[in-house]
């Protein structure tokens, strides 16, 4: 296994997790991330204000010397991806010499009053390490329900702890046949929302002039000379469901426009500065945008991945589940590292104790299975789309690799469920089968 800075940060912080009870802290974090990409420490200080000699002489030595006592290796900042690969391989091998043959059974235990969540530990970081610099545009894409607002919910709630300003607002709460229907009136709503987050009185009437100025700059004076200016702390404004705008291109085109602008000023302008920029979009609604021009191609792109082997057991275990390979195995098989697919055969499997495994999985392309609704909302998703019907035809059909048409290709693509997931749940008499007989029948 060829381990990425991610997976890296995770096995360390889960080896002292399990040795010292505690996570690494943002500036381990920090030291790990620079020894990866070999920095000195006189690199890594400069870049995030710190001394060198509190990395090298302070932080640095600790973390190794943590790290040599959690893993049982001695760990130095020239060999710790190699002394994390030995660990990581040694803890699979451990867990499957001792691992017995499969039962599907529950742990009897209270599970703790939380949501279940893995925590994406490197990307968190690299969302809040981010947002703390001064004109910073963070993009935050992934299909629809695979955890980004999770995600930037810890960001956000870590960030605040900052003094930082926080403004989450997702475009969803917008009422598409009123607010959508111009620049003005979405602008005008989206300020007024501003203000009711930063609990601003409403003086949207004082700054806008349509007619004289027009909507992008009535909107750029409210956010500048009004709610940047109310406070002198830093101002984080997080954008979800960006995506819901893809349908109106001229809408999404210009608002677009006017975050990149804001992004420049924040960049060359000092007052600007305190603001930062976060933004959630959906790749399943790729069909509708353009996401190879600007502005996607400004900032930061994260892309959430879906979670792996490991991952999925932690999660497993959050249900109460037995901590198995034969549990997760075939469920990674059909439908991947899916948290929101995931989270419904766990959920089904710890609320139906009858349930088996084995029916679960028979049942699961079909009308009666657990996955029903969301293959029709897929299928009704490529109905609106002839073009990547007949696509999706040739690749579900076809037992081995095919060339598609790049336009296709890449709409298919966008939706890691329709590539991949929805691929896994396709053989015999299945849902989808059956619609896109029918489809075919009334063409």
């Amino acid at each position: 296994m060829d381990l990425k800075l991610y997976q890296a940060i995770e096995i360390a912080n889960q080896a002292v997790l399990k040795n010292f009870y505690r996570s690494l802290t943002d500036v381990e974090i920090i030291v790990l991330k620079g020894a990866w990409e070999r920095q000195e420490y006189s690199q890594i200080a400069s870049k995030h204000n710190y001394t060198t000699s509190y990395i090298s002489q302070d932080i640095a030595p600790k973390l190794w010397k943590l790290l040599t006592e959690a893993i049982g290796e001695k760990v130095k900042k020239s060999n710790f991806k190699e002394a994390l690969k030995r660990y990581w391989e040694k803890q699979c091998w451990d867990k499957q010499f001792t691992d017995g043959y499969y039962l599907l059974s529950q742990v009897k235990h209270n599970l703790p009053n939380t949501k279940p969540y893995i925590d994406r530990y490197y990307l968190e970081f690299i969302c809040y390490d981010s947002l703390l610099q001064p004109a910073s545009l963070i993009w935050l894409k992934a299909p629809k329900l695979m955890g980004k607002t999770s995600l930037m919910e810890r960001v956000l709630l870590k960030v605040s702890k900052e003094d930082y300003r926080i403004v989450s607002l997702s475009l969803e709460m917008a009422d598409k046949k009123i607010h959508f229907r111009n620049l003005n009136k979405f602008l005008r709503w989206f300020c007024l929302n501003l203000s009711r987050e930063l609990n601003l009185p409403n003086r949207l009437d004082e700054y806008w002039d349509e007619e004289g100025i027009g909507a992008k700059i009535s909107c750029t004076t409210y956010l500048e000379t009004y709610l940047l200016a109310a406070n002198d702390s830093p101002l984080v404004l997080y954008i979800d469901d960006v995506d819901v705008l893809f349908p109106y291109p001229e809408l999404y085109e210009e608002f677009f426009r006017l975050l990149c602008s804001w992004y420049e000023k924040a960049r060359n302008r000092s007052h600007w500065k305190k603001l930062r920029l976060a933004i959630a979009y959906s790749t399943d609604v790729y069909m509708h945008a353009n996401t190879n021009q600007s502005p996607f191609n400004i900032g930061l792109p994260i892309e959430l991945p879906e979670l792996t082997k490991e991952e999925v057991q932690k999660f497993a275990q959050q249900y109460g589940l037995i901590e198995d390979s034969f549990l997760v195995d075939p469920l990674i098989q059909l439908v991947g590292g899916h948290p929101y697919l995931l989270k419904l055969a766990f959920s089904h499997l710890k609320n139906y104790p009858d349930m088996t495994l084995h029916k679960l999985l028979a049942e699961a392309s079909t009308d009666a299975g657990i996955y029903r609704h969301y293959l029709r909302e897929h299928w009704l998703k490529l109905q609106q789309q002839p073009k990547l019907i007949t696509a999706f035809q040739t690749v579900i059909n076809s037992p081995k690799p095919v060339r598609l048409e790049t336009i296709s290709a890449n709409c298919l693509a966008s939706s890691r469920f329709i590539s991949k997931s929805l691929i896994r749940i396709k053989r015999s008499v299945t849902i989808l089968s059956i619609l896109l007989l029918i489809f075919s029948c009334e063409s």
